[in-house]
């Protein structure tokens, strides 16, 4: 029951919960107390109050920026704590009391406060928004961007000022209790000074050395840069906050890359999510500053999505544009006709080629390279279950998408069937659940099943039994803290968290630093298997362990159709992939290149048997072959390397480019002379 009412209040704990709900009743008992009246219920009342509302904001609780859509937001919550009081002092007979008419006097004062602090604090926040942001771009050398003001005086400043209240809350309660006006006035002073001194420790950050540079001297030191860096080639993306995994995915493919990279994000809540990186990024908000950006010597763009924004990056001719996606599947999204805006589309192997071919979109033959997938280097080829575990199973499903296809996501008709089976296969198998991170965001439906199989792997991880070495475990633990505590002192906290104008001038990623975070992530990874035994069923979400990590654990997957499943061929182990629009598997395997080597599964999941069979003797795996096979049409060869056959296209294409470059230029020079002889 509790946890139904976490859910539908969307708080994310029994204590948010129970704050939630002491907050939303200790109004009505204000009011109670006021109208009774009674001093100290109206003192215990207001005190519940302040803090549950405190509590909520620290915590960022969801409720509270509802109440704000509902017109119970911060502001009118105090107001009506503040009127309330002024009920009470009228209930006992003091309205015609000096008391009186100092609380009404100081609440509106204070007020008459809140909107010089607003505006100061809008105006500060505003004027250190940079029209570009970046990393590992060095402006500090180029123009002067001041410190931000201290922490204190902007975080949660109107929560903060609001709660000033207190000391004039306080004292009226005091008065009206004691009958005696000393102790309001005393507290509506203190509330006074203390607001006109916030107002005040504003204002120096308004004016002068403490207001960084105007978006004209910003945008041309920008451009200073680039003519000093001169970048090459760029990888162009645009997205929600939520996408921001698509631009990471290629981070560590730029930072290998043969010619200057550079990445450039349209989107502020993209560039506060993205994975640290070497690679210099710019993020240019405003489509006419990138238009005006000089970006003459990019020979090569790539992008990672279809979205409206690239056309403002499409629009440059000098340079070539390349779709290379976020993933390789079957999807429909995968030969998205936009595609054919672009100079070429890259591809992992011939599928993607084929895929286009059949699609008939309009993009051509020759326009389509075919580079491999870089991002695939760290998954390891499967040697078979070592002697002594159990298998692995991965249960890596896709989530519902933006229709309701029934074949978008196996979570929604097989998720329940898939993981019932694998927790109760005999012999045992372990469970590894890994659900894509949008799951849920869109169908509550989709949200409710995947509660459910969580509920499930984690109820057979409490009654599973097994083989368990304590002091191992102990010492994976003790050094998976010990790890997370280097990583947190190499990156920071948080509790240091700069503002946009101090992160473009300080955010220079030490390389060194960068390297060494690198290797303790590769640690931890580590650690992290050995903490828990090797028969534990586990649910894994959130960033770390990776995907790619999972696979590597794993001796074979579920998952749907998805990029998920041609990278985890990469690894050759053995997978199945439901068919949860129940297409047939002939029909099925006809038009999803990546399930050709699969078992394919039913809503029922009563094909499972044969995966489990394959994972446990090599001679039950009958397709051992084709999976290798396939791996080469999904994928491309082993050799080259991937990141090889990535370095040669962009050197190709820049050469296209280039040549374009010089012959409109031998044109424009031909067509002057004639003008002018």
């Amino acid at each position: 029951m509790i946890s139904t009412a976490i859910r539908v209040a969307r708080v994310g704990s029994a204590a948010e919960l129970a704050a939630a709900a002491f907050m939303m009743l200790g109004f009505p008992a204000l009011m109670l107390a006021a109208l009774v009246p009674s001093v100290p219920a109206f003192a215990a009342a207001a005190a519940v109050t302040y803090l549950a509302d405190h509590y909520l904001h620290h915590k960022g609780s969801y409720l509270i920026n509802r109440l704000s859509k509902v017109r119970a937001g911060l502001s009118i919550r105090f107001l009506i704590r503040q009127l309330l009081l002024v009920l009470l002092l009228a209930r006992l007979s003091l309205a015609d009391d000096l008391i009186f008419y100092g609380a009404v006097a100081g609440f509106i004062a204070f007020y008459g406060l809140q909107a010089p602090h607003g505006a100061l604090v809008t105006l500060i926040r505003n004027r250190r928004r940079m029209p570009v942001a970046t990393r590992n771009v060095d402006l500090a050398s180029r123009i002067r961007i001041p410190d931000a003001p201290p922490r204190p005086l902007l975080h949660r400043s109107a929560e903060k000022m609001l709660h000033l209240d207190l000391a004039a809350v306080t004292g009226v309660i005091v008065s009206a209790g004691m009958k005696s006006a000393a102790a309001g006035f005393i507290g509506i002073g203190v509330t006074l000074f203390l607001g006109c001194l916030y107002v005040l420790a504003l204002v120096p950050y308004v004016r002068g050395s403490k207001i960084p540079p105007n978006a004209e001297k910003v945008l041309a030191a920008v451009d200073d840069w680039l003519g000093e860096y001169r970048p090459e080639t760029a990888l162009y993306f645009s997205g929600s906050k939520d996408s921001a995994y698509q631009v990471n995915m290629w981070l560590e493919t730029m930072e290998q890359l043969d010619s200057r990279p550079l990445i450039i994000l349209r989107e502020r809540a993209i560039l506060e999510r993205m994975a640290p990186t070497t690679v210099p990024v710019i993020c240019v908000p405003g489509g006419v500053h990138l238009m005006n950006m000089d970006l003459s010597t990019v020979r090569v763009t790539l992008y990672a999505a279809n979205v409206g924004k690239n056309i403002h990056m499409l629009r440059v001719p000098t340079m070539k544009h390349v779709f290379i996606g976020h993933g390789d599947s079957d999807k429909l999204a995968s030969v998205n006709p936009f595609s054919k805006v672009y100079d070429e589309v890259w591809t992992a192997g011939r599928a993607g080629r084929d895929r286009y071919a059949i699609a008939d979109v309009g993009v051509r033959d020759e326009d389509i390279v075919e580079v491999g997938r870089p991002q695939l280097a760290p998954i390891e080829t499967w040697q078979g279950v070592p002697e002594g575990r159990i298998p692995t199973v991965l249960y890596a499903p896709t989530w519902e998408g933006w229709d309701d296809n029934p074949g978008n996501t196996s979570i929604l008709l097989a998720g329940e069937n898939i993981v019932r089976t694998l927790i109760t296969a005999d012999p045992p198998v372990r469970v590894l659940y890994k659900p894509h991170p949008f799951t849920g965001t869109r169908s509550a439906v989709a949200k409710a099943a995947h509660q459910r199989i969580t509920a499930l792997v984690e109820k057979a991880a409490a009654g599973a039994r097994g083989p368990v070495d304590a002091a191992a475990q102990d010492a994976a633990k003790a050094e998976l803290a010990r790890i997370e505590a280097r990583i947190a002192e190499l990156s920071g906290t948080g509790a240091e968290k700069r503002d946009e104008a101090e992160a473009t001038r300080d955010g220079v990623v030490d390389v060194a630093q960068h390297e060494e975070i690198a290797r303790l992530r590769a640690e931890w990874n580590d650690a992290y298997w050995r903490s828990f035994p090797a028969h534990e069923h586990r649910v894994i979400t959130g960033a770390e362990p990776r995907l790619y990590d999972c696979f590597n654990v794993s001796d074979a997957m579920v998952s749907d159709i998805s990029s998920v499943v041609s990278d985890f061929i990469a690894s050759g182990k053995p997978y199945a992939v439901t068919d949860s629009a129940e297409l047939g598997e002939e029909e099925f395997k006809r038009q999803n290149t990546a399930v050709r080597a699969a078992v394919i599964l039913s809503n029922s999941a009563a094909e499972l048997g044969g995966l489990l069979a394959a994972v446990r003797d090599a001679a039950a795996d009958p397709l051992a072959a084709d999976r290798k096979e396939l791996k080469r049409y999904l994928l491309g060869p082993d050799e080259p390397t991937s990141i090889d056959q990535f370095n040669t296209a962009v050197a190709n294409l820049a050469l296209k480019a280039q040549t374009r470059n010089l012959g409109q230029e031998s044109r424009i020079a031909a067509t002057e002379a004639e003008l002018t002889g």
